[in-house]
């Protein structure tokens, strides 16, 4: 196993729970594994393939990731192919003879086509050594994904009754497990549980106010490098895509109303780095595994918490930092309960009720975010203090809102309980508009009476009683503030609520620059290098080397072979195929740095100072 990892991928290590499970598949066990994005899924499958005798077969349900995965093994050396409806029949049929003459040791196959009765037919005449369910809760009901072609994948074990079996998945509740294995038919199944917690990634929430203004002064800090923007609306991508354009920074949409053509150019250009950020709906990003992904922006508040997980896990994949911004306002909680209010069944408002309240939840919260975030998939985190989101670095103002809570309850009697949050607010702020005036609100006992705070922290406030059930809020499109029988008992009795004020704008803590390099500007020749391999080979950038593998090569400075084979991600093939050119460019820009190198522009003082010392 450990030679196999070495020699094909590169590395010298397993991540959390490879090695077991890889350990299991080679004894023939059905196994479950459920990882989070970027916890390392594919190496469980993948590394087996290479040690055990005949071919393993991935069903995979996005078009998309066959073909990147595919590259990624055909760049290590490994025999792999894809059959897929983007092929030629000439094409599929030269598979097939591979297949059938055991030339492959990966084949990946859409759902729909390993069912078809010709491919079950070629697959009894080659040896089979493992079934790997990619994405496994899409045979689920329940799950969030659910396809009715995965459903019948429970006939691979009427055709081949002594194949092991590997269903994988990120996202997937004890239900949808339960559901996975009974399906599949899995025998004494073996079920793996990797960690939720994602340690590169840093979590900051933020007040929607300025949000352009705030996304333009975050990304100055990351020119250059590769990101997602996810908006709600396509209005919404178009409108931040245009005004990033303008600004400089090299941007595209990503929405369903853009052709399939337009969609997939788009795609293309981010993962080939031809592009450095894609403003989109959430409609992009499966099939997405571009690993250098280093920042995921969410302008509008996701409806709910595994979505957003699932979102920021696209970025960070390479293991290397990645800052996961959320723009929150209570504005857009109020558009997401307009259309849930739509939803047809009531089981279906409350699920999607509740699930929005743990969003806002998470939101409003001064625990850490990754606590609260581990919290929700059922996984304890034993810190109080990340040091890698806004709350832990830079902690919430907390206040008595009680005196607060009075006026604004005063306000809302007053006015006969008609009015929604905006008008309450203007009330107490003294506002002289004309409605107010109209309507003599101006006359009110509480008119004017919270002028001392500002309106985003009175909304705040009010949002959070909302929250705490200290006052209700009508359905539909205007919503009116409702006061109840805890809003009566704040009212008359000695109460504390602590709430925590709006947040500032995110000062973010991680360091700008993530690699350490030998020799100034190493790391971005190497990166050109890449890029003009990686666009005469027509693969992403990544499938040639990882950042990470760069940042290595231009710490370290690999002068042989032995040396190159120690940087992470390299493997026999690549030292082959890439290993000359890598080393060339590195010897060739420490030749040019030493050449120009002065020693008459150095503190010759200092340095003969510090050495006698």
């Amino acid at each position: 196993m450990q030679k196999t990892l070495q020699k094909y991928f590169g590395y010298s290590d397993f991540r959390y729970l490879q090695k077991e499970i890889i350990s299991d598949v080679l004894k023939g066990h059905d196994t479950f594994a459920l990882m989070p994005t970027g916890g390392g899924k594919s190496l469980c499958y993948q590394l087996p393939a290479l040690i055990k005798d005949g071919v393993t077969v991935v069903v995979s349900p996005l078009i998309s990731l066959m073909k990147d995965q595919v590259d990624g093994l055909k760049a290590n050396g490994i025999s792999a192919e894809y059959i897929n409806s983007t092929l030629t029949y000439k094409q599929i049929n030269e598979i097939k003879d591979k297949l059938v003459k055991k030339e492959l040791k990966i084949l990946y196959l859409a759902p729909e086509r390993l069912l078809m009765s010709d491919i079950i037919s070629h697959l009894k005449k080659t040896s089979i050594a493992l079934f790997a369910i990619d994405e496994a809760h899409c045979i689920s009901e329940w799950g969030h994904d659910f396809r009715p072609e995965y459903r019948k994948l429970s006939i691979l074990k009427k055709h081949f009754k002594d194949v092991p079996i590997i269903a994988l998945t990120a996202t997937a509740s004890p239900r949808v497990q339960k559901d996975i294995v009974t399906q599949l038919k899995l025998r004494d199944c073996k079920i793996y549980k990797g960690s939720f917690n994602r340690v590169n990634l840093s979590y900051y929430v933020n007040e929607k106010r300025d949000t352009y203004k705030q996304i333009r002064r975050f990304l100055i800090r990351y020119r250059n490098q590769s990101g997602i923007i996810y908006c709600q609306s396509r209005n919404a991508v178009e409108k931040i895509a245009k005004m990033l354009q303008s600004d400089g920074f090299r941007a595209l949409p990503y929405h369903a109303g853009l052709s399939d053509n337009v969609r997939e150019l788009n795609q293309n250009l981010f993962i080939q780095d031809d592009v450095d950020i894609i403003v989109a709906t959430v409609a992009f990003g499966m099939g997405i595994d571009k690993p250098n992904v280093r920042f995921i922006i969410h302008y509008d508040l996701p409806k709910n918490l595994e979505s957003y997980y699932q979102e920021t896990g696209r970025g960070g994949r390479d293991g290397l930092p990645c800052d996961c911004i959320l723009f929150f306002s209570y504005a857009d909680k109020h558009k997401i309960d307009y259309f849930i209010n739509e939803k047809k069944t009531k089981e279906e408002r409350n699920a999607a009720s509740l699930q929005l309240d743990e969003m806002i939840n998470y939101c409003e919260s001064s625990i850490c975010r990754r606590k609260k975030l581990l919290k929700y998939f059922g996984e304890k985190y034993e810190f109080d203090n990340c040091s890698k989101c806004d709350v832990c670095l830079d902690p919430k103002e907390a206040i008595d809102a009680a005196p607060y809570a009075k006026k604004i309850i005063d306000c809302i009697d007053e006015t006969g309980q008609s009015y929604g949050i905006n008008y309450i607010v203007d009330i107490l702020k003294g506002s002289r508009s004309k409605k107010i005036l109209t309507k003599n609100h101006h006359l009110l006992k509480s008119y004017g009476s919270g002028k001392n705070l500002a309106k985003n922290v009175w909304i705040s406030i009010i949002n959070q009683l909302i929250s705490l059930k200290v006052l209700d809020q009508s359905k539909g499109k205007y919503p009116i503030l409702i006061l109840n029988t805890t809003s009566e008992d704040v009212y008359h009795n000695d109460y504390t609520l602590k709430l925590t004020l709006p947040t500032k704008a995110t000062r973010f803590k991680s360091e700008k620059t993530i690699y350490d390099e030998s020799i100034p500007g190493l790391f971005e020749r190497l990166r050109d290098l890449r890029k003009y391999i990686s666009d005469v080979n027509k693969v992403p950038p990544y499938i040639i080397f990882s950042d990470r593998s760069l940042i290595e090569m231009a710490s370290k400075l690999p002068m042989n072979d032995d040396d190159f084979l120690n940087i992470s991600g390299v493997g026999d093939h690549k030292l082959e195929k890439y290993g000359h050119i890598f080393m060339a460019e590195i010897k060739k820009v420490k030749k040019e740095h030493e050449k120009s190198w002065d020693p008459k522009k150095m503190n010759i003082e200092d340095d003969v100072a510090e050495k006698s010392l």
